[in-house]
């Protein structure tokens, strides 16, 4: 090797080539907050411009901010900490990114080299730690491991689409290394088997009371998947999350199958004789039809490890998939019956849920909100929604055009809201982003207000605020239980978003409702509403 290049190569920190990586990875944020452990890798971020540190006020909103960002752009989210509280407070975002299915590492220090499996401060086998909740985790002990270490990661989280973690000791971040950076992972599907294929689509044809449910990852496909509703005349279901992926408007979208969504929905679901699952695997028990012939179409091979009863599972680009199966069932004569069962009981929701929407009383019923916020954001918009009663109720009332919905589906972890909303308007500067979150969850994740502040993102937290874990008291209610612990003591949210810096009022009138809401919009600042929330019971409650 020529001298010059080789002193050059070897010149390279341990941090500068792990960004360096991160960089051609597509990499433009780490969240996360400083810790003596990662000195090291917070110097080299100071000293480039490609990849920017947003420090937030604690790990756990890190990692949901990187699982949020992997949601909003479908690249890989990244997170950094401390040794030991910090990592241990990665973990709730890990989980999120971990069972939803998207790509996030996850980058901790760890303590100095000889000091490793000693009872050294803040010492802890971080691999048996973060075990349950990720796709890999290594220890890279030597300058030239962290690189191949680091691969091996990022290849893992791109192609598994799960949460994978790099931990490295603080001593070795300005050591030099000779590794080069290498190019990016990415998941490859394949092209499907034709054979396979015609053996769907006959099934397909011989169906007379078809479905298709589509997940939150199935928006790509929308448009082809609507085609092929038409022409196979199968009625579309929402799995858990996919608000928005298909527009409420399309002739036969029924809205959501389960919790949150049509009610009206689970009695014809359950009629069907053939289900095409697009990125999906989400089939609740007890509305789900029993004798169907499900076929599940999937974009990666990952994807296939969750168990469903299934008899044909085809791997490829949804979209193309389902256009090809579209064209080819364009001749198809539907059952007309079916149709018209599908159009009505989308009729029959759309009237009941229109009328919700106008409930008028105060405190603001949820329903009442949902419209409200429905009728004042753009159609582009992203909608970052919290855990809680307010989920359902925006799953429920909320008719989608085409905004962006995050959520955490699987995960479900109440204070997801503000984290994710603050990194769609990281990724997303240019679209209103919107949070929607009960005052529980709120209050999990207050001190990251400061975090809009400080890095000028102008989000809208609408507060559905009733004094209570809503949805624990109505579980436990139904169940006969005492509600015990699920009323809460709020501060005045209006006066502390005030003290960080927003803009907030609480809304006292309802004519006042979407005018504020509008403005709020508009607004340069991020804005609080503090909205004053009826405590009112969820219709066909879960408990499960």
């Amino acid at each position: 090797m020529d001298t010059e290049i080789q002193r050059n190569v070897a010149s390279r920190r341990v941090a500068e080539a792990i960004l360096e990586q991160l960089d051609i990875c597509g990499v433009r944020r780490v969240y996360g907050v400083v810790g003596d452990a990662i000195f090291g890798l917070m110097d080299a971020i100071s000293r480039q411009s490609a990849i920017r540190f947003v420090a937030v006020k604690h790990e756990s909103v890190a990692a949901l901010m990187a699982s949020a960002e992997a949601k909003c752009t479908g690249n890989m989210g990244v997170c950094a900490a401390q040794a030991g509280p910090g990592l241990a407070n990665l973990l709730n975002g890990l989980g999120a990114a971990f069972l939803d299915g998207v790509p996030v590492l996850a980058i901790t220090g760890q303590v100095p080299g000889d000091k490793i499996g000693t009872r050294y401060k803040q010492y802890i086998h971080q691999q048996e730690l973060v075990r349950a909740v990720t796709g890999f985790s290594e220890l890279a002990v030597h300058p030239d491991a962290v690189m191949r270490s680091l691969t091996a990661a990022v290849r893992t989280a791109k192609t598994l689409e799960t949460a994978a973690h790099l931990a490295i000791p603080a001593d070795v971040w300005n050591l030099p290394t000779v590794v080069p950076p290498g190019k990016p992972a990415s998941a490859i599907a394949g092209a499907p088997d034709t054979a396979q294929l015609e053996q769907i689509l006959e099934v397909m044809r011989q169906a007379k009371r078809p479905m298709i449910m589509v997940g939150p990852k199935a928006r790509p496909a929308a448009e082809a998947i609507g085609q092929l509703a038409e022409a196979w005349g199968s009625g579309i279901a929402l799995g858990y999350g996919a608000t928005g992926v298909m527009p409420d408007s399309a002739p036969l979208a029924l809205g959501g199958l389960g919790e949150g969504g049509n009610p009206y929905l689970t009695g014809r679901f359950k009629q069907a004789d053939a289900v095409l699952l697009i990125e999906t695997d989400w089939w609740p028990d007890g509305q789900t039809p029993t004798e169907a012939i499900m076929i599940r179409i999937v974009g990666s091979q990952a994807k296939l490890a969750t168990e469903l009863p299934v008899a044909f599972s085809i791997v490829g680009d949804p979209a193309l998939i389902a256009a090809y199966l579209a064209k080819e069932l364009a001749l198809k004569s539907g059952n007309a019956g079916w149709v018209r069962q599908l159009k009505q009981c989308k009729q029959t929701w759309a009237e009941m849920n229109e009328r919700e929407g106008l409930t008028a009383v105060f405190p603001f019923h949820p329903s009442r909100i949902i419209r409200a916020i429905e009728r004042s954001v753009a159609p582009d918009a992203v909608i970052a929604v919290d855990e809680g009663d307010s989920t359902l109720w925006f799953l429920r009332n909320f008719r989608a055009r085409r905004q962006r919905i995050l959520l955490s589906e699987n995960w479900r972890t109440m204070g997801y809201g503000l984290p994710a909303a603050l990194a769609a308007k990281c990724c997303l500067p240019q679209r209103q982003v919107v949070c929607i979150t009960g005052d529980g969850g709120l209050a999990m994740v207050l001190a990251d207000l400061l975090t809009a502040v400080r890095y000028r993102l102008n989000i809208v937290v609408i507060v559905l605020n009733n004094g209570s874990l809503q949805m624990e008291r109505n579980k436990m209610t139904a169940r006969g239980l005492n509600p015990e612990g699920t009323q809460v003591i709020n501060p005045d949210f209006v006066k502390l978003a005030e003290s960080c810096g927003w803009s907030a009022c609480r809304v006292e009138e309802a004519e006042d409702l979407e005018r504020l809401l509008r403005a709020s919009l508009a607004s340069s600042k991020p804005v609080l509403l503090d909205v004053p929330t009826a405590q009112a019971p969820y219709p066909d409650y879960p408990l499960s």
